[in-house]
C-alpha cells in the first residue's frame, strides 16, 4: 500500500473508535454477569470481534445491530463447553484474559490465534494459573499458542507477585480469582491499567486495591449493566503526535478516555513542550476533548512507573521523538519485546530506514532528533501500531515514497483510520 506523503497540514475534529481494552472487558463482564448488558460505542475492530465470537462459542447470546451490542449474560456457571477450537485471532488480550475466565470452568478448551499471536509467550499466565490447579499448557517451554486448558470448579486462591508489569496477566488472574475458593492476593510490579478493577465495581462486584496490592474474593456474581465506551487514547495517540509534528496543524479529538492508568502519553507531550489542552472533562466517564497544535518539541527521558501507562503508545512516541530537538531515552520497556512484534527492534528498524537516528537497547531505545524523514518500504509484520505509525511518518516525507506492507493489520484496532486521515488532510 502506497501512503500519502508530505501533507501541508492536518486540521479538523475526530471521534476516535471506542477504547479497545474497555470494549474487550465489556463483552467479558457482560457475558459473566446475569441479565442484559447493553454496550454503546464499542470498538468493532478485529481483536474485539474475536472476543465476541469466543463468548458466542461458549454459549452466550450476543446481538450487534451496528449501534449497540446486547449481551445476554449467563454468569460464570452458565458458560458451556465449546464445540470448536476458540479462535483468538491476533488478540493477546483475548487469549490471556479468557484463560483466566476458563480457569474456573470444568471443561476442556483449545485456544489458538494467527501467526503473530502464535509467537507470543503465554507462560506468564500459564504458570500462576497452574499454581491455582488449572491444567494448562502450550507449545515449547514458553507455552506459545495454541493453548490447551481444563479448568476446575474447586479453583485454589493464589498469593502472587507479578514478575512483569502487565495488565493482561493481572486481569487473567483476577478473572480466575473471582471463581476461586477464598481470597486471592495479586501484587503488581508497577501499577498498570485498571479497567478490569473498575468494571468489577461497575457490575456490582467487590475488589480491594491498595497501591500495588489487589485482593479478590472468590465466588462473586455480577449483574448486567449499561456501558458507554470512551474513545481509545491509544488510537488518539496517533493524531496527537500528528498534530504536534505536522506544520500548520490543529486537531481536536472528542470523547477520549483519560483513565489515569492510561495517560502517560499526555505527560510525555507536556514534558516535551507540546501545545495541548483538555476540555469537556467528564470525571465519571473519565473522558475529555483533547486539542493539539503544531509545536516546537524537545527530547525527554521516559522510564520507570510511567512505562505501563503508555506501553502501547511507545511506537508513536518514538516517531514524536524523531521530530524533537535533542535526545529522548526510553528505558524499562522490556514488555515491548513480547507485543504483536518485538516493537523495540521493529520500530527502530522502520524509522531508521526512513532516516531517523534510533539506537535500540535491551529495554528501550535512544532517539536523537530532529531528523528529516525520507521514503522507504515498511513491513508491519502484522502489527497494527507499526502500520499507523508508518502512515503518520509518511506525512513528513518529501523525498521518495512510503510503501506499507501488510497494511490490513490496522483493522485490528482502527478500521476507519485511513478515512479519518483523509478527513484531516483535506480539513
Amino acid at each position: 500500500m502506497k501512503l500519502r506523503t508530505k501533507a501541508k497540514g492536518l486540521n479538523g475534529r475526530i471521534r476516535v473508535p471506542g477504547d479497545k481494552s474497555i470494549s474487550h472487558r465489556s463483552i467479558m463482564f457482560g457475558s459473566l454477569a446475569k441479565g442484559l448488558t447493553v454496550v454503546h460505542d464499542i470498538l468493532r475492530g478485529e481483536d474485539v470481534l474475536s472476543t465476541m465470537q469466543v463468548f458466542r462459542d461458549l454459549g452466550v447470546k450476543i446481538e450487534d445491530d451496528g449501534k449497540t451490542v446486547k449481551i445476554h449474560g449467563v454468569g460464570f456457571d452458565g458458560l458451556k463447553a465449546p464445540n470448536n477450537k476458540l479462535d483468538m485471532g491476533n488478540s493477546g488480550t483475548s487469549i490471556r484474559l479468557i484463560s483466566g475466565v476458563l480457569a474456573g470452568q470444568d471443561f476442556a478448551a483449545e485456544m489458538f490465534g494467527d501467526d503473530s499471536l502464535s509467537k507470543r509467550p503465554m507462560d506468564r499466565v500459564t504458570l500462576p494459573l497452574s499454581q491455582m490447579g488449572v491444567d494448562i499448557w502450550g507449545q515449547t517451554e514458553r507455552d506459545l499458542p495454541p493453548l490447551h486448558i481444563h479448568g476446575r470448579k474447586d479453583l485454589k486462591p493464589i498469593h502472587y507477585q507479578l514478575p512483569v508489569a502487565s495488565a493482561q496477566v493481572k486481569s487473567a488472574l483476577i478473572f480466575a480469582a473471582l471463581q476461586a475458593q477464598g481470597e486471592s492476593v495479586i501484587i503488581e510490579k508497577e501499577i498498570t491499567r485498571n479497567h478490569t478493577e473498575d468494571m468489577i465495581v461497575q457490575f456490582g462486584g467487590q475488589i480491594e486495591v491498595k497501591g500495588k496490592e489487589i485482593r479478590v474474593q472468590g465466588g462473586q456474581t455480577f449483574t448486567g449493566q449499561e456501558v458507554r465506551v470512551p474513545g481509545d487514547i491509544s488510537s488518539a495517540a496517533f493524531w496527537l503526535v500528528a498534530g504536534l509534528i505536522m506544520p500548520q496543524s490543529k486537531i481536536v479529538l472528542e470523547n477520549v478516555g483519560i483513565n489515569e492508568t492510561r495517560t502517560g502519553i499526555l505527560d510525555v507531550i507536556k514534558a516535551m513542550g507540546g501545545k495541548m489542552t483538555l476540555s469537556n472533562i467528564d470525571e465519571v466517564a473519565k473522558s475529555a476533548t483533547i486539542t493539539v497544535e503544531t509545536s516546537e518539541l524537545k527530547g525527554t527521558e521516559i522510564s520507570g512507573e510511567i512505562i505501563p501507562r503508555l506501553i502501547d503508545e511507545l511506537p508513536i512516541i518514538a516517531l514524536l521523538a524523531t521530530q524533537a530537538e535533542g535526545r529522548t531515552v526510553i528505558r524499562d520497556a522490556e514488555e515491548l519485546k513480547v507485543k504483536e512484534t518485538d516493537r523495540i527492534q521493529v520500530v527502530a528498524d522502520a524509522l531508521n530506514s526512513m532516516g531517523a537516528a534510533i539506537t535500540p537497547t535491551a529495554d528501550g531505545m535512544i532517539i536523537d532528533g530532529k531528523t528529516p524523514l525520507h521514503g522507504a518500504t515498511i513491513n508491519t509484520f502484522g502489527d497494527h501500531r507499526i502500520g499507523m505509525m508508518a502512515a503518520i511518518a509518511a506525512l513528513l516525507v518529501s523525498d521518495g515514497q512510503v510503501e506499507l506492507e501488510r497494511a490490513e493489520a490496522i483493522n485490528t484496532s482502527y478500521p476507519s483510520f485511513f478515512s479519518d486521515l483523509e478527513g484531516l488532510v483535506n480539513g
